[in-house]
């Protein structure tokens, strides 16, 4: 891996200093009650800057949504020889559970904060849909590469079934319960549920799902 320059890292600090101070003030006062006049000033630059690193207001508190197709790219390409694309992602995603990473759903800082902020906003909910909709996108393509059958159905069912466990796991740490209480059952869920996705996303799925189609038709 390449080691960033001087002037690469000095824009990576910014980067996360404007985002940093933008959540810290999301937290607070609600994501549509701070304009970006204000993070602007709190980070002190200007406006201009913000849009520079961040076109869009939202993006500041999804700021590492770039960051997580990057993880996903590099699990599917970097995998091993003996490996298919959607175990490499199932097993990066478990791998962040496991670290308790900020993007596996169940990290120990301020999630209730964030979830909070999340759903008490339309335009981050909107944000959610449409992001999950480019990581769709992004599995679809990179299992296409990697020769994996049907591929734009294997990523939607896997990308769903993400989706399904990590509302779930949101669910239980707004209402109170202790993430450890759960961890290794949502480890389980998670695990359970992509094999599902994969196994019902394979074409000898799609055939006996015809065929029980048919035969019913018939018998009807």
């Amino acid at each position: 891996m390449t080691t960033p320059g001087l002037r690469e890292r000095k824009k990576q600090q910014v980067r996360e200093r404007i985002s940093g101070i933008a959540t810290m003030l999301f937290f607070e006062r609600g994501f549509e009650a701070v304009s970006v006049a204000e993070i602007a000033e709190a980070a002190g630059v200007s406006k201009m800057t913000v849009f520079n690193y961040f076109p869009r207001k939202e993006d500041m508190f999804f700021d590492r949504v770039p960051e997580f197709a990057e993880m996903i790219t590099s699990a599917v390409r970097g995998r091993s020889s003996r490996q298919s694309a959607p175990d490499a992602l199932r097993d990066m995603w478990l791998g962040l559970l496991d670290q308790r990473h900020a993007l596996s759903g169940l990290p120990s800082d301020n999630i209730v904060h964030f979830y909070r902020v999340v759903l008490a906003s339309p335009a981050l909910r909107a944000r959610v849909r449409e992001a999950l909709e480019e990581v769709e996108a992004l599995v679809a393509g990179l299992f296409a590469e990697a020769g994996q059958a049907r591929p734009e159905m294997t990523a939607a069912l896997v990308v769903a079934a993400a989706r399904v466990c990590y509302v779930a796991a949101a669910r239980r740490v707004l209402s109170g319960e202790p993430i450890e209480s759960f961890a290794a059952e949502q480890r389980a869920s998670i695990a359970a549920a992509w094999d599902a996705a994969v196994a019902a996303a394979s074409p000898l799925a799609g055939s006996q799902s015809s065929r029980e189609i048919a035969i019913g038709g018939q018998e009807r």
